[in-house]
């Protein structure tokens, strides 16, 4: 596990980063993370004593990396912009598993298998995400026939989002 100590920041204007509050893991750091890694990884550990797990961190050029802090982070760290912040690091391996029901329902449309084998591992994942989210059989049943659906589309998980909000809205 890495240690350092990091000042927090926020953007000021970064296109569609604008306002998100971060740290940033210089290329050192990472390198120590993990090792001859230049794209996107999840970490976990700790930000002050606040545990933290399958957070991503971002390249940012020149092997430096930042984090985003959500709203849930800085309110259990109490900390904002110019805060100084105790980070603890490792690599987080743990698998996200893609619920089998979506990969056999998959299986049938070829379509909806391909675009969703050409998406990557962390943008599958928010679909499995989706779906395990569900608190009823019902709900997972009709995310999955949703999920399959979209994908034969080609739509990514946003996209899906953005559609299942403008029908929600024509309902009203």
């Amino acid at each position: 596990m890495v240690q350092f100590t990091t000042t927090i920041s926020q953007f000021a204007e970064q296109g569609e980063k604008t306002g998100w509050t971060y740290i940033t893991i210089p290329a050192g750091i990472a390198a120590l993370v993990k090792p001859g890694y230049k794209k996107s990884f999840r970490v976990k550990g700790t930000l002050d004593n606040f545990m933290i797990k399958a957070v991503a961190l971002l390249p940012m050029g020149n092997g430096d990396f930042i984090m985003a802090l959500n709203a849930a982070m800085r309110k259990a760290i109490k900390k904002r912009k110019g805060d100084t912040l105790n980070v603890q690091l490792e690599a987080d391996e743990a698998v996200n598993l893609i619920p089998p029901e979506l990969l056999e329902c998959l299986a049938d449309e070829p379509r909806a298998l391909s675009f969703f084998s050409s998406l990557s591992k962390s943008h599958q994942h928010y679909f499995g995400n989706w779906i395990n989210a569900a608190k009823t059989d019902a709900t997972r049943a009709r995310r999955i026939a949703l999920a399959v659906t979209a994908l034969a589309r080609s739509q990514h998980y946003g996209d899906l989002l953005r559609q299942l909000k403008e029908a929600k809205k024509d309902l009203l």
